[in-house]
């Protein structure tokens, strides 16, 4: 008898996901097409693991996977192209999102047509590159790499992965890197290989670190070079079409140091770059025929690359110059956007899976267990009898929960993971993992004993009907919760006690001995990682549910990449749990409105048929991605900066009744002076209508709008916004015939509280305070995205709707750039500008007792032809990008 639940089940895992879409920029100079119908034939690598990709992912996850590579392949060079060429490109996806997977099926298409030389720089530390080496091993050798064995033995290999549905020893690529801690290159391994890279691809898996690189360069010149290069003298390699995959290319590769550029941008020959790129380089320079594609999830630091950046030794930089491609991420990818975005789109309502920690240290962050400043000697103390926050003990039960829910739900083969990020001085890692492993350990000797196990299990059950019964049921018609369940608490302490019996605590870090083995286990495993730095960047943490993060960084890339809790949950992401601080929330919520700002002005820019060059340009003038190292900007020291099609809006407000009143009487002046106020119109699209909630006032002299930013004293924490600087473009654009009329929409907001100006009716506006310090008020964000199309004409509208749905998967309101495209398309130069106010309610204040409601405005810029800028000094900008 056929037992259909099971069919059922895998039929609905494989269609439920929608998958991102994915857009490009591209430069076809000195690129000819190649990868056509003809080049997709016999693809034995990529046929193979697209099957292994088919047992696990959704078929249309796959199927965007072959599309996306497809189209890569594309941008690259045919490897059997005569003469010299040289390809660079970047692709940009999300954190933890399937980044390895995408490079690993670009590297089997790329073997499949001839590229014979892969090297993959993967990180910095030894347990990111094994990570990578073993998924490698799975996704295109077929079996396990291991120092035990010589080439000439690789026919005893265990067979893993792709080997397992394609076992031919004909389709085995040659290993030189194995899946060990300590199995990055070695010149004496390499020595051992028995197989030309003509009769089958080489894969070198190495970190970038100068020794290895060094080493690398030096055994690739020796022993691979078959030709002198004509115009450097030096050995080259002219027969081996090279591909470099650079995962997490934004991190060690760019070159940091400074450089000087002649007056028109030509570069200094002469100049050094640091190591890393350096070495990168030298690998490059040293093939004819070579293609290069780093992988991001934060491309800040690459688009900062100067896009003439060139050496005489080591060619030019590594500026993404033939292609940039944007992945979208797929439905069920848990993201900066569901955990920070919107309140009425994200996970952070009043039952937020978010949890906020302010026991580690106190009210000024100088003391307590884990001070916001400290050093490596730093003990950690706590008064309680485990010396550990209350938070984290809690955070610790909510693991054991969580993963003890992911057995009830069927996930008994899966691994739990919990990370705990609390400090950067492995010292201290090492007081904080003796604390958490005191506290597992009285769990398992209380169960071994049974003694005192009530008690115990008491708390957990509390949290459990507090913090997970509870936010399900409140949740429950959550897109993310849909079809999620939990157990009554008699039915799930057996799994709990289970998870608490078999959890590791395990210290990741440079000194410890403790290693993440998920891919080498023989059961499922239940990890506690305590680390720092090596838990901060690429490291995959299996099943990840639970986090407790306390580490700043006033770098966004970098502090995007710790946040290791981003990935896929299927099943599992309502008992996921976040714990850190109001702060770190704050920051993540400004990262992730940048981040998708960035995105949509790449779809936009896709859309009008723009290049890598003009992405890098575009992106260094723009207001809001002053993000990464200051080296890393180190050619942005002064930007000139357009808002044209951009949008800026205040998130951060003086708490002073003084500032406030005097913002409260600027936006009064306007209204009264304006006196043109209507209800917006009702837009009829089709069969279906539009509409908002506010009034609205068109044609309005741009001198109005500049005496309002006079009079209005934005926040110094809210740095695209600087009144000062948004007057000065707007009289810039001014000078050219722009910007000269604009539109002003007053926004009705939810609070029964209700201002009235000169019969201007507005309801306040509600936002949550998002910041610790007392002498600010921070939101995630002011504007609702539906509210910058409030302007708009029937045909603009249309317009701007067609191209949001060309360009990415929303369907439902044009994107931003999208209206801001459509507009200067309908009118040209003279496109009306777009203010839009709100009044925050003051009750939101946690620390102001103002009687006037809080003003805040967003300015909606049209897209511009002209190429106007203001200068926007980075040392200023700097300082309030972050703190």
């Amino acid at each position: 008898k056929l037992d259909k639940e099971p069919l059922v089940d895998e039929l609905i895992r494989r269609n439920k996901v929608d998958s991102g879409k994915f857009s490009k920029l591209t430069n076809s100079r000195n690129h000819i097409p190649w990868y056509g119908a003809e080049n997709k034939k016999d693809r034995a690598y990529w046929e193979r693991y697209k099957s292994y990709l088919q047992r696990e992912l959704p078929w249309a996850a796959v199927d965007q996977t072959d599309a996306v590579t497809d189209d890569i392949m594309s941008d690259l060079e045919d490897p059997i192209r005569e003469g010299i060429w040289d390809r660079r490109g970047l692709v940009v996806g999300h954190v933890q999102s399937g980044k390895t997977s995408n490079y690993t099926g670009l590297i089997c298409k790329a073997a499949d047509s001839g590229y014979k030389i892969i090297i993959v720089l993967a990180g910095l530390h030894n347990n990111l590159r094994a990570q990578t080496q073993k998924r490698l091993d799975e996704g295109f050798l077929g079996y396990e790499t291991s120092p035990d064995y010589s080439s000439s033995d690789v026919g005893i290999l265990r067979t893993i992965g792709v080997g397992k549905l394609n076992s031919d020893p004909m389709l085995r690529p040659q290993w030189v890197t194995t899946r060990l801690e300590s199995g990055d290159f070695k010149a004496k391994v390499a020595q051992n290989l028995g197989v030309s890279p003509e009769e089958r691809p080489w894969l070198f898996v190495v970190k970038k670190q100068k020794t290895v690189l060094e080493s690398l360069i030096r055994w690739l010149s020796e022993h691979v070079a078959d030709s002198i290069d004509p115009i450097t003298q030096a050995k080259s390699i002219s027969k081996l079409p090279l591909l470099i995959i650079d995962d997490e290319s934004d991190n060690a590769s760019v070159d940091t140091g400074e450089q000087e550029f002649s007056a028109n941008a030509e570069p200094d020959l002469e100049h050094s770059p640091k190591t890393i790129n350096r070495l990168i380089r030298k690998i490059l320079i040293l093939f004819q025929k070579k293609a290069y594609v780093g992988y991001t999830a934060t491309p800040f630091a690459n688009i900062f690359i100067h896009q003439k950046s060139a050496t005489l030794k080591e060619g030019p930089d590594l500026f993404p110059s033939a292609f940039v491609y944007s992945l979208e991420a797929p439905s069920n990818y848990i993201g900066p956007a569901k955990m920070f975005g919107d309140e009425d789109e994200g996970a952070g309502g009043e039952n937020s899976l978010i949890k906020h920690v302010s026991d580690h240290c106190s009210d000024d962050g100088k003391e307590g267990w884990m001070p916001n400043k400290h050093n490596k000697l730093h003990i950690p103390h706590f008064p309680n009898q485990h010396n550990l926050p209350k938070t984290l003990v809690e955070a610790i039960n909510s693991f054991f929960i969580a993963s003890a829910v992911r057995k009830f739900r069927g996930q008994t083969n899966k691994h739990s993971s919990m990370l705990v990020h609390v400090t950067r001085y492995t010292l201290v890692q090492n007081k904080v993992k003796e604390a958490t492993q005191k506290y597992v350990n009285t769990f398992k000797q209380c169960l071994d004993r049974n003694i005192n196990i009530e008690s115990l299990m008491e708390v957990v059950k509390q949290l459990y009907q507090r913090d997970f019964k509870s936010v399900l049921g409140n949740q429950s018609t959550h897109k993310d919760f849909e079809g999620m369940e939990l157990p009554d608490w008699t039915d799930l302490r057996k799994n709990i006690e289970e998870v608490i019996r078999s959890t590791k605590v395990k210290e990741i870090n440079g000194s410890a001995k403790d290693a993440l083995d998920y891919a080498d286990a023989v059961e499922p495993q239940h990890i506690i990682a305590i680390g720092g730095d090596k838990l901060a960047r690429g490291l995959t943490l299996e099943g990840l549910v639970t986090s407790y993060f306390l580490r700043a960084s006033n770098m966004y890339d970098t502090l995007m990449q710790m946040g290791r809790w981003f990935g896929y949950r299927d099943g599992y992401f309502d008992v996921c749990r976040l714990y850190t601080t109001t702060v770190l929330v704050d920051a993540f919520k400004h990262i992730t409105k940048a981040s998708i700002e960035l995105r949509e002005e790449f779809d936009y820019m896709t859309s009008t048929g723009s290049t890598p060059d003009d992405y890098g340009l575009k992106v260094r003038s723009h207001p809001s991605l002053l993000i990464t190292s200051r080296m890393k900007m180190r050619n942005a020291i002064e930007v000139n900066v357009s808002f044209s099609g951009s949008i800026a809006e205040t998130v951060a407000f003086y708490v002073s009744d003084s500032v406030i009143d005097s913002n409260y009487k600027a936006f009064e002046n306007l209204i009264r002076t304006v006196g043109e106020f209507s209800q917006s119109d009702v837009l009829n699209i089709g069969k279906s209508s539009i509409s908002w909630n506010g009034s609205l006032a068109k044609n309005i002299a741009s001198e109005e709008i500049i005496k309002f930013l006079l009079d209005f004293k934005t926040h110094e924490k809210s740095f695209k916004t600087d009144s000062k600087l948004l007057q000065a473009f707007i009289k810039k654009m001014n000078s050219i015939g722009e910007l000269s009329r604009w539109n002003i929409a007053v926004i009705n907001g939810s609070s029964e509280r209700q201002v009235i100006i000169d019969n201007v009716k507005i309801n306040l506006t509600k936002r949550k305070n998002t910041s610790d310090d007392p002498s600010r008020y921070s939101i995630g964000r002011l504007l609702s995205p539906k509210d910058e199309s409030i302007d708009l004409s029937a045909a603009e509208y249309i317009e701007a709707l067609k191209i949001t749905q060309r360009e990415t998967n929303q369907i439902k309101i044009p994107s931003g750039p999208a209206i801001r495209a459509s507009k200067f398309r309908s009118a040209g130069k003279n496109s009306n500008g777009l203010l839009i106010i709100y009044l925050l309610d003051p009750e939101n204040f946690s620390e102001c007792k103002n009687v006037s409601p809080c003003c805040g405005f967003a300015m909606s810029f049209p897209s511009s032809g002209s190429i106007e800028t203001v200068k926007y000094a980075i040392n200023s900008v700097g300082r309030a990008a972050y703190e």
